[in-house]
């Protein structure tokens, strides 16, 4: 028994090593049952996949941004309309961008909730969130009562 216990602590300090949350201490609401490490692992990697995905959607806009500026400046002679056309496509480029550097900021901030077993806890009121609602939105910060009431002012 003594060197199971030794293999259990040396098991579980590695997992505190590398930062592993252990799943059934996330908040969940009364009426739900604890995370598995399972369910966990798969809202861990979805949010990693999505991360990975805008990483590379952002880098592909940065991309089209650039090489539009860089046309912009080289070509002349160009009709109104073509310029009104390129000047559309950089500012739709700038707001795709933004607008995917802010859902990576929500997805990091899920996944660091994770790690620092905050992760289900109401940003507004401090309640559980939900797991049936991180399930199905793995970046809520804020549990449907409180959504709502944001929504409505």
């Amino acid at each position: 028994m003594a060197q199971r216990t030794a293999a259990e602590g040396k098991s579980s300090k590695k997992a505190a090593a590398e930062g592993a949350v252990d799943a059934e201490h996330l908040a969940v609401r009364a009426d739900e049952d604890p995370w598995t490490e399972a369910e966990l692992a798969e809202v861990r990697d979805e949010l990693q996949g999505d991360a990975d995905r805008l990483r590379a959607e952002i880098a592909e806009a940065e991309a089209d941004i650039a090489a539009l500026l860089q046309g912009a400046g080289e070509e002349g002679g160009e009709d109104a309309a073509d310029t009104g056309a390129k000047a559309f496509e950089r500012e739709h480029e700038m707001a795709l961008a933004a607008s995917h550097r802010e859902i990576l900021g929500q997805v990091e901030r899920a996944l660091r909730s994770i790690e620092t077993s905050s992760y289900g806890i109401c940003e507004s009121c401090g309640k559980p969130i939900g797991k049936a609602r991180l399930q199905a939105f793995p970046r809520a910060t804020l549990c449907l009562a409180c959504k709502q009431r944001q929504e409505r002012h």
